[in-house]
C-alpha cells in the first residue's frame, strides 16, 4: 500500500508540475529563435546592409550635383605703374571676392566599370541573402538538437523513476522477507543501497535537465530560468530518398551556394580592374556666379553669372604597374576562389554521406533495441514476480533491473541520434 501510495504520489507531483508550465513544442521554438536569436538579427543587419549598398550611385553610374560657395576678403597694400605713367600707391586696399553656384559632375564612361560594379553589389547581395539563410539554418539545427536534448534527457529521468518503483518493490519484498525471518537483513541493506543510488541518479538528472533547458533558453535568447515544458516523446517520421538528396545537393546547400556567389565577385572584380585600363570620360555642368569688389586697382566691380559646361578624358598611360598588379592578384583570388568552391563541395558530400550512414545505422540500432527493451523488461518483471516467490536471489533482480535501465537509455540515445541525423540532413538541404 505504501508503494502504491507512493508512485501514486510521484505521478501526481509530475503532472501537477506539467500543468503548471507552458509545453513548448520544436516548431514554437523555432519561431521564437528566428525572432530572438542574436545571431540571427547580426545577420539579417548584414544582409540589410548588402541590399542597401546595392545602388545605381554606390556602383558609379549617376551624376554627383552640389552647390560651391566661396567669398574670399583680402587686405593689400597696391603698388601700381600703369602704361601710361599712372601710378597708384595704396594702402590698406580692400578686395571681397564672392563665388557660388550649382555644379554637376558625371562619368559619362568608365571603361564599364559602373557595369561591372553594379553586377558585383547585386551578387554581393545575393550573398547576404544566402549567408543570412545559412545563419538560419545552422539555429534552427541549434534549436531542434537542444530541444529534443532536453526531450532525452526527461526521458532518461522517466526511465529512471520507472527503476527506481522496481526498486522500492524489491525493498518492500525483502523488509517483508526479513520481517519473517526468510532472508538475511544483508539483502535489504543492499536493496535499500541500490534504492538510494537511483534516487542520487535522479537527483543528478533533474540538474542535467535544468542545464539543458537553460541551453535551449540561451538560444532562443531568453531568460535562462525561463520555464517552460516538452513533449515527452522525439517524432521520427523522415524517410530520406539518397538519390534525390545526392541530386540536389549542390543546387540546395546553402554553403555551396555561399562560396559560388564569392567565385562570381571575384570573377567581376577582375573585370573591375580591367576596366581601368580603359579612357575615362567625365562631363561638367554648372551655373556660376561672381562677384568682385576692390577699393582699387583698374577693375573696381566686377560682376559675372551664367551657365558653364565642359568635359574631360583620361586615358591611362601608365600607373606604375598599379592596374597589372591588381588584374593579377585579383586572378589569383579567382583562383583561390575555385579551390573553396571545390573545396566545400567536397567536405559537404562526406557530410551528407556521413549524414545518411548515420541515419541509417542509428534507425537499424533503435529496430534491435526496441525489441531488446521489450526483452529486458519482461525479464525484469518475471525476475520480480520470482523475487516474491523466493525463487531468485537479490543478484539476479539487481542485474535484470540494470539490463532494463541499460536499455531504456540505449532506446533514448538512439532516438536522439536518428534525430539529430535527420536534422542535420535537412539542414544541409536547406528543408527546413
Amino acid at each position: 500500500m505504501k508503494l502504491i501510495t507512493h508512485i501514486l504520489f510521484i505521478f501526481i507531483l509530475s503532472f501537477a508540475n506539467t500543468q503548471a508550465q507552458q509545453v513548448l513544442t520544436a516548431e514554437e521554438a523555432v519561431n521564437i529563435a528566428l525572432k530572438n536569436n542574436f545571431n540571427i538579427l547580426v545577420a539579417r543587419n548584414d544582409a540589410d546592409i548588402a541590399r542597401i549598398n546595392n545602388a545605381l550611385g554606390n556602383a558609379g553610374m549617376l551624376p554627383n550635383v552640389a552647390i560651391n560657395a566661396s567669398d574670399n576678403v583680402s587686405i593689400n597694400d597696391v603698388h601700381q605703374k600703369l602704361s601710361s605713367g599712372t601710378e597708384i600707391n595704396v594702402s590698406g586696399a580692400h578686395s571681397n571676392s564672392l563665388n557660388a553656384g550649382p555644379v554637376l559632375t558625371w562619368t559619362l564612361f568608365d571603361g564599364g566599370k559602373m557595369f561591372v560594379t553594379k553586377s558585383k553589389l547585386n551578387e554581393i547581395q545575393a550573398l547576404g541573402e544566402i549567408q543570412f539563410k545559412e545563419e538560419v539554418l545552422q539555429t534552427v539545427y541549434d534549436v531542434i538538437a537542444s530541444y529534443f536534448d532536453v526531450v532525452r534527457q526527461k526521458q532518461q529521468l522517466s526511465s529512471i523513476n520507472e527503476v527506481i518503483a522496481f526498486n522500492l518493490e524489491r525493498v518492500k519484498i525483502f523488509q517483508t522477507s526479513f520481517d519473517a525471518g526468510l532472508s538475511p537483513k544483508t539483502n535489504l541493506l543492499q536493496a535499500k543501497i541500490d534504492l538510494n543510488v537511483y534516487q542520487e541518479n535522479a537527483l543528478s538528472q533533474k540538474i542535467v535537465i535544468q542545464e539543458s533547458q537553460r541551453k535551449l533558453n540561451q538560444i532562443l535568447s531568453r531568460g535562462a530560468d525561463s520555464s517552460f515544458e516538452v513533449i515527452d516523446s522525439i517524432p521520427l517520421t523522415y524517410h530520406p530518398d539518397r538519390k534525390i538528396i545526392i541530386e540536389k545537393l549542390y543546387s540546395a546547400n546553402s554553403s555551396v551556394l555561399s562560396f559560388q556567389k564569392k567565385l562570381d565577385i571575384a570573377r567581376l572584380t577582375v573585370k573591375e580592374y580591367n576596366s581601368m585600363l580603359l579612357p575615362r570620360i567625365n562631363v561638367n555642368a554648372g551655373y556660376n556666379f561672381l562677384i568682385s569688389d576692390n577699393t582699387s586697382g583698374t577693375i573696381i566691380m566686377n560682376r559675372t553669372y551664367g551657365p558653364q559646361f565642359g568635359g574631360s578624358i583620361s586615358i591611362p598611360i601608365f600607373q606604375a604597374g598599379n592596374i597589372s598588379r591588381q588584374i593579377k592578384t585579383a586572378k589569383i583570388q579567382v583562383l583561390s576562389a575555385e579551390y573553396n568552391l571545390e573545396s566545400i563541395k567536397f567536405q559537404i558530400n562526406t557530410q551528407v554521406l556521413n549524414a545518411l550512414t548515420d541515419f541509417d545505422n542509428q534507425q537499424q540500432l533503435l529496430a534491435i533495441e526496441k525489441d531488446n527493451e521489450v526483452l529486458a523488461k519482461e525479464n525484469l518483471e518475471i525476475s520480480m514476480l520470482r523475487l516474491r516467490y523466493g525463487q531468485t536471489t537479490s543478484l539476479e533482480v539487481r542485474l535484470a533491473q540494470d539490463s532494463y535501465e541499460q536499455s531504456l537509455t540505449r532506446l533514448i540515445n538512439f532516438e536522439y541520434n536518428t534525430k539529430i541525423a535527420e536534422t542535420k540532413l535537412k539542414q544541409l538541404l536547406a528543408e527546413f
